[in-house]
This record gives C-alpha cells, sequence and structure tokens, in this order.
C-alpha cells in the first residue's frame, strides 16, 4: 500500500514542484530581508534630507515613518509577487481589503489623516507646551495615530490625532518668552502706591525677569472686598514656573512686613427683631433670667 502510494507520488513530480516553491518563497524572503534593510536606509537618508534642510523636527520624524510605511506595503507586494501571485489579483483584493479596514478602522484613518495636518499646519512644535482637551503637557513627538506629551509630573500623556485637531490647542510657548501673571488684592485702606512699589521691587530684583517689556503692575478691579492689582511680568519659557512661585511667595512676605493687607471676603449681617402686635421689648440687663417679651 505505501509503495504504491510513493510510486504514485514520485510519478507526480512532487519534488520538482516543492522545489519551484521553495525556491520561490526563498526568493521572497531574501527579497523582503534586502528590501527592509534598503527601506530602513532610504527612511533615514530622508530624514537626514529634511535635518539638512531646516524642516522642523517634528514634521522630519512624522514624514520619514510614512516613507518608511509607504516602502514597506511596496515591498510586501513585490515579495508576493516573487512567490507567483498575480499583480492584479493582489491589486484586487487590497482593494476589497482596503474598504473594509477602512470601514473598521475609520477613527484611525482619523488620526492619520489629523497627524498630516498637524505636521503641515504646525499648530505646536517638539518641546511646546501646549494644553489639548484641558490636558497640558511638553510635546514629545508626533507619530502618525497619535501624539505623547511629557506632564508636569514626568508622566507620559498620549492624545489620538483626531482628538488633538477637534479640540482647541493653546500653545503656552509660541516664542521664546513667556508672561508671568500673579493678582493679588489689597485692602481699600491701603495705599495703592506703595504697594506697587513693594511689587515691582520684587520683580526687579530677581535676575530671571526680563527688562523688555518692563514690569508692570495696574489696577485690574476694584473688587467686594479688596482692590485687585494685577503684576505682570516676562521671563524665559524654562523659569516660567519658578518665577510666578516666587512673585507669590514675596508678594505675602513683604506685604506682611509693610503692613499691607490682603483682604479676605467678609460680610456684614444686620439682624431685624420682628415684634408681634402690643408687644415691648425689655432691655437684656434689665433682669438677669427675665423674659425679653413683655405683652401690655
Amino acid at each position: 500500500m505505501m509503495e504504491r502510494w510513493w510510486t504514485r507520488l514520485q510519478a507526480s513530480g512532487w519534488e520538482d514542484i516543492a522545489l519551484a516553491w521553495g525556491l520561490r518563497v526563498a526568493g521572497a524572503l531574501l527579497l523582503f530581508l534586502i528590501g527592509l534593510r534598503i527601506a530602513k536606509w532610504i527612511a533615514g537618508l530622508a530624514e537626514r534630507g529634511l535635518t539638512r534642510a531646516h524642516v522642523e523636527p517634528t514634521a522630519t520624524h512624522f514624514l520619514r515613518k510614512v516613507a518608511y510605511v509607504i516602502l514597506l506595503v511596496v515591498l510586501v507586494l513585490a515579495s508576493l509577487q516573487v512567490i507567483g501571485v498575480p499583480m492584479t489579483s493582489m491589486v484586487a483584493v487590497l482593494g476589497a481589503a482596503g474598504l473594509a479596514i477602512g470601514l473598521a478602522l475609520k477613527d484611525s484613518l482619523s488620526n492619520i489623516a489629523s497627524g498630516v495636518m498637524l505636521v503641515t499646519l504646525k499648530p505646536f512644535r517638539a518641546g511646546n507646551v501646549v494644553t489639548i482637551n484641558g490636558v497640558t503637557g511638553t510635546v514629545e513627538d508626533v507619530s502618525i495615530f497619535q501624539t505623547k506629551l511629557r506632564g508636569a509630573d514626568n508622566q507620559l500623556i498620549v492624545l489620538p490625532n483626531s482628538l488633538i485637531t477637534a479640540d482647541s490647542i493653546i500653545n503656552l510657548t509660541p516664542d521664546t518668552r513667556r508672561r508671568v501673571e500673579v493678582v493679588v488684592g489689597i485692602g481699600y485702606a491701603d495705599d495703592i502706591d506703595t504697594a506697587r512699589a513693594v511689587i515691582l521691587g520684587i520683580m526687579q530684583e530677581d535676575p530671571r525677569v526680563l527688562a523688555e517689556p518692563a514690569p508692570a503692575v495696574v489696577v485690574y478691579s476694584l473688587g467686594d472686598n479688596s482692590v485687585n492689582l494685577g503684576a505682570t511680568c516676562h521671563v524665559a519659557n524654562a523659569d516660567w514656573w519658578g518665577v510666578k512661585c516666587m512673585l507669590t511667595e514675596q508678594i505675602k512676605k513683604r506685604f506682611d512686613a509693610g503692613g499691607i493687607s490682603i483682604p479676605f471676603p467678609q460680610r456684614d449681617v444686620h439682624m431685624y427683631h420682628h415684634l408681634p402686635p402690643g408687644t415691648q421689648a425689655v432691655p437684656n440687663d434689665a433682669l438677669a433670667g427675665a423674659p425679653q417679651l413683655r405683652r401690655d
């Protein structure tokens, strides 16, 4: 039985078929491995060229990844053609599969389109501090699908690109400097000029505060409980948080030392006693323990 089966298998020429398919698969794998190294080399070459052309780093990294993905798709198609898969059939299959994948991964495709918009419009760059969807952090990387931020507590924040383009983007560091603003209230009995001189002195003593634009202290509003002063100055991006905390602390200490009050909300309450008709109020000290109301 086994001898008869083996004879038929030899007569069918399976060795030639296996050898031919083995050579095709080996050639496809060799092409894929060599093409993979070439794709990485081309992507790196494109990144270096964009860097020499002084293209913004975020756009450079994004375009490098897009180019690498495109080269991988072309490489896979070429490898399948070496195996013997007809290109026309592959195009038809890829078209149908692309439609199905597009419907299933519409959110991911939306992230890709949003990533292209972010790189093209450049609302922020790597290293900028931004606030997006209520989240604040430093931009580290913009990839095809998502953007990575580094929070103040060193936590990694990953936002889908479609969420970024659908919401407002607040870039807190569009320039090399940033404005510090501190609002403090003083009592109505305190002198505004004295308080202004104290705050200006604090800002002028700190070397991190830039001379231009000059620091200023203005009256913002006359509040219910205080006169609200606004102190503003400009510092380098890296010094913003430290100067803001320093200014807040020193204002409190200098105001305490100079006798300038920082009032808290106060409310005057007036008590009214309504007596029934025919009732006369009795003084509280007239008789200890006696009732306060007397009917005639």
